[in-house]
This record gives structure tokens, sequence and C-alpha cells, in this order.
């Protein structure tokens, strides 16, 4: 850096004393070289230039002559020259005035001087900026804090213990027994009226109690129990002395019930659902759009659907249609398998649908999926023998709840089945099931639909004929059309092959449609048809 910067104004000054030195004109331009230093030119006239030596792939380098006088020796690729005589051209560029370029053009380097260590005193002064009028008493304070809570720690014995237990040499089982056999548990009652006071006085209020088994009770409300907190048909923990309400509990629900909940949401959209374009127009309008629009059957004064029907043959998307209504939907989603309701003791399916709808009550919005309820919804008869009489009572707890004394709440519910002909018909009047949607086979075009939507995740050749493909699939379901695309796929794995092509897909349709009937079908057969 300091070589650049003293050959900087070496080269100004020259260009300043003798112009002629330094050609900007063409003629003098054509007899010069320009020799190169970093980022400097240097244009020098060939009459002055006498070869030093010869030094091939050499560095361009400045310095003093033999003679004693400043010289400039420029490098090139075959031969050092030198600039001689430039006392005579600059006498001010020898002796002692050349220190003024040392001294104007040093190097920027700067060498780094030695970092002194901050004290104890400056650490605090500068602990001092940007602090509150009350940073100071608050650390304070907070030391202190932390100085008691050690201290409590140590005394009650869980300073060193992972699980916040104190050692076991300071246990008192005895104690611990003696205090829990006094200290009687509460008892668990259902809250079914409050009684108002006649002035409006909240915590006057009288609340009715009934003890399964006991009796009922009127009574207060315990000290650490606010009026708002207790509501018709809770369950409550009461006090055995004073028979007191003394803590709001949770509703009872089986844990096989909760477990019913689906807690993700399915990827199933819409647009996965083909071959069904006015059955998921029908399932929108009556599940969908209450819940997402209810605005709409408010302004024109009508209450929306409750439920709906799916039923036709095994395999058209009955529930494929109720997993995207879970996609598109914030609600609760809760999906119940009729087989499940059906249990080994009197009375639980009935208990198990009670609970059911207890929890999509307690939920903002709902949709509950009652999945094959053929096996709780059959039609009532009498056989003499009394089999049935569980499923029956499982039945008549479902038509209560769908329509009974109590409001529903905003809980749509859908059924699917394959046999709605079996289904009793208290279940299905309007009211409680308002919708039917029949599921019938797909056309022509929903069956081609299908076909696209499942080879989307597939890697096939263009070009292939959808439509010809479908047309070879009469009366296919969409399960049936979608386990054609995956046997085209293991066609392509046997062939060794990334890609499916037409002819997997026609051997496909051979082997999952036709069965084990020949069908000769070929690419020639299908370009002729």
């Amino acid at each position: 850096m300091r070589d650049r910067g003293m050959l900087t104004a070496f080269g100004r000054e020259l260009e300043m004393s003798h112009p002629t030195f330094c050609p900007t004109s063409a003629s003098h331009r054509a007899v010069s070289r320009n020799f190169g230093v970093g980022s400097q030119i240097i244009h020098a006239p060939t009459t002055l230039l006498q070869p030093l030596s010869v030094k091939p792939g050499s560095h361009a380098k400045y310095g003093l002559a033999p003679d004693g006088a400043s010289a400039f020796k420029a490098t090139t690729n075959d031969y050092d020259y030198a600039v001689p005589a430039i006392a005579s051209i600059i006498p001010s560029a020898t002796g002692s005035s050349w220190e003024k370029y040392q001294k104007n053009f040093a190097d920027e380097e700067v060498e780094e001087k030695k970092i002194t260590p901050l004290t104890d005193e400056d650490i605090q002064v500068l602990k001092t900026y940007g602090a509150a009028p009350y940073g100071a008493a608050l650390k304070k304070v907070e030391k202190q804090i932390k100085e008691k809570q050690q201290s409590v720690d140590e005394k009650i014995g869980v300073k060193e213990s992972d699980t916040g237990l104190a050692p076991p040499h300071l246990w008192d089982i005895a104690a611990d027994r003696q205090r829990m056999s006094e200290d009687q548990p509460f008892q668990v009652a259902r809250c079914t009226k409050i009684i108002e006071d006649e002035k409006g006085d909240e915590s006057k209020k009288k609340y009715v109690i009934h003890v399964k088994q006991i009796a009922k009770f009127v009574v207060q409300l315990g000290e650490r129990v606010s009026p708002t907190d207790i509501e018709e048909g809770m369950r409550v923990g009461v006090d055995r002395n004073k028979y007191q309400i003394m803590l709001p509990l949770p509703p009872k629900i089986d844990a096989s019930v909760t477990m019913m909940t689906v807690e993700e949401k399915p990827d199933v959209t819409y647009g996965d659902v083909g071959g069904c374009k006015e059955q998921v127009e029908k399932l929108r309008e009556v599940v969908e759009m209450p819940l997402l629009s209810p605005e709409r059957f408010v302004n024109l004064g009508i209450d929306p659907p409750k439920g709906a029907l799916l039923y036709g043959p095994p395999g058209t998307g009955k529930t494929l249609c109720a997993r995207a209504v879970a996609n598109r939907t914030d609600a609760t989603f809760i999906r119940v398998i009729g087989s499940e309701l059906v249990q080994k003791y009197v009375g639980e399916g009935a208990r198990m649908v009670r609970e059911l709808f207890e929890m999509a009550r307690t939920k903002k919005a709902c949709i509950i999926f009652f999945d094959e309820i053929d096996a709780v919804g059959g039609a009532r008869f009498d056989d003499g023998a009394g089999g049935d009489n569980e499923v029956q009572r499982t039945m008549l707890e479902l038509i209560t709840q769908l329509d009974g004394f109590d409001a529903r709440g905003n809980i749509k519910v859908m059924f699917a089945t394959n046999r709605p002909s079996t289904l009793d018909p208290a279940l299905m009047r309007p009211g409680r099931i308002d919708r039917k949607i029949e599921f019938s086979l797909p056309d022509l075009e929903g069956r081609a639909n299908i076909l696209r939507i499942h080879a989307k995740s597939m890697s096939v050749e263009r070009d292939i004929r959808w439509e010809l493909i479908s047309r070879l699939c009469p009366n296919a379901t969409g399960a049936e059309l979608r386990s054609v695309c995956t046997e085209a796929g293991m066609f392509a794995i046997r062939a060794r092959r990334k890609v499916a092509t037409e002819k997997d897909f026609l051997s496909a349709v051979d082997k999952v449609i036709k069965g084990n009937l020949k069908f000769n079908s070929t690419a020639t057969y299908m370009q002729y048809n």
C-alpha cells in the first residue's frame, strides 16, 4: 500500500511538471508503452526506457538507479525497463524531498493499538447506563426473594431432588395416612335446578342437587365457589357434613367416547372426490354452509338442516365425502362406527350415545359421523327372544338425542349405510335426518375424473386416453377404479419401468374389472374404437 501511494504521487508530479512525458495524443500513444503496477498505469516514452535485465514473469518495481538517481523500473513479461536521469527532469524527486511522498502516503494499515482491559469501576459505570429509576431496588428485592426460596427449599428437603419430593428419610407415612382418613372426600351430586333470589342477589341463590341413591337437597355454595361456575345439569362436589357445593366437576365421559374425536384434519379435499359432484353440493348445503355462513339462514328466518343420510353401494365415496367435510370446516369431527355402540352389558350402548352428545355440546361446533349406522339403527321388531332389545335401546337413545326434549345445539349429524331399507322410519323422519343423499355408481365422465385423480400422484406417460379406459370399466365404483391404478403401477414395477404406460392400465382393467375372463384389449384395438 505504501509503495502504491508513493508511485501515484510520483506519476502525478511527473505529469504536472512535464506534460510531454505523459503523452495524450495519438502519436505519443503510438510510441509509448503502458506499464501496470497494481491498479496504476504509467505511460513512458520508449526512448527513455533502458533494458536492465530479462526476467519473464516478474513484477514491477521501483527504486534507485546504479548512478544514484531515482529511477523507475517497469517489468513486462520479456524485459525490465528503467527511467534514468529523472533527477534532471524532476530535481525535487531525489534526496530528502522524497520523504514527503513517504509521509503523505504512508501505509493505510494502521498498526493495532494495545487494548486496555476495563476495570471493575468502569464496568459499574457502564451498568448504570439505561437503568430505570427503580432498577436497583427491584434487583435487590429479586435477590432477597431468591435467597428466601433457597432457604425454604433447604428446609423442606427438595433442593437436590429431581422429582420434587422430599428425601425418603423425611417421609412420615403414618401421619399422612391419618390425615387422609380424617379428610372426608366430596360426594358427587348433580345440580338439577337453580332457585333465583327474589331481589336478584347472586349470593343468595339456592341450588337443588340430587345425590344418587340418597335424596335431593337444597344447598348453597361454598366460600370458594362463584355463582357463575354452577349451571343446571352440572356435576358438583358436595361436602358430606354441611352439604354445600364445594367444587364444580366436569362432565363424566367414557374414555372410549373421547377417543372417537378426530384430532387431526384429514388430508382429503373436495377436489379429491370424483364422480359425485351433485352429492358434494348437497352435502355442503346441509353441513358446511350452516357452520360457515349461519347468517344466511338467520336472514331468511329458517332453521338449517340438522343431518344427512349418505347411502349407496360400497366404494362410491360416502366416507370419503365425510372426510372432505371434516377438512373443510373447523368444527370438531367425531367419527363413530355403528358396531362400537353394540355393547355386552345392558344400557352401555345408550350410555355411550348420551355421553357422545354431551361431549359434542361442549364444543363450539361439532360434526358427528355415524358409519355403518344399520348396526344399531335397524327397524324395531319383536322376535320373542329379546335378543335385539339392547340394540333397540341404543337406537331409541339416539332418536331422543337427535330430536328430543333438550336442544341439540350446533351439532350436525351424518349417517352412512349400504342398506337404507333396513333403517327404522322413526330415525329417518325430517327434523332428525333432513336430507337423504344417494351415492350411485359414477357415469363415464365421473369414472374418467376418478382415474385422473388417482393418477395425479403416479408417474404415468402423457396422452393416456382416460375416457377410453373408463369406457372399459362399466358399472365400476370409485374403489375399483383406484384398484385399477394400483395394479397398473404394479405392472410397471414388474417390467422394471419408472413410468406406467397405457398398456399397463389396460392390463389392470383386464385383471381387476374383468376378473378371470379374458379380455383382449390392445392399443390397436382401442385405436379403431
